[in-house]
């Protein structure tokens, strides 16, 4: 899961836009936005960076919340 529409929109950013800041076809945005394709990590700081030029503070967390894992699963 991740906020891409969620920060995007409240920074008044179009999918397109967003997308043209990264070299990238709008479609790619909406794919990652609907959770039909996941980005990888050098993606998702794609993103993160480009939000932020376009004016966002956030960071990866911010836009890719960590997953909650159960402690006994991570030992």
């Amino acid at each position: 899961m991740n906020r891409i529409s969620e920060v995007r929109r409240q920074a008044g950013i179009t999918q397109t836009a967003l997308a043209a800041s990264l070299g990238w076809s709008q479609g790619r945005i909406s794919n990652y936005e609907a959770n039909r394709r996941e980005p990888g990590l050098a993606e998702c700081r794609a993103i993160v960076a480009a939000l932020n030029e376009q004016g966002v503070k956030c960071t990866l967390d911010d836009v890719f919340p960590p997953e909650d894992m159960d402690l006994d699963q991570a030992a």
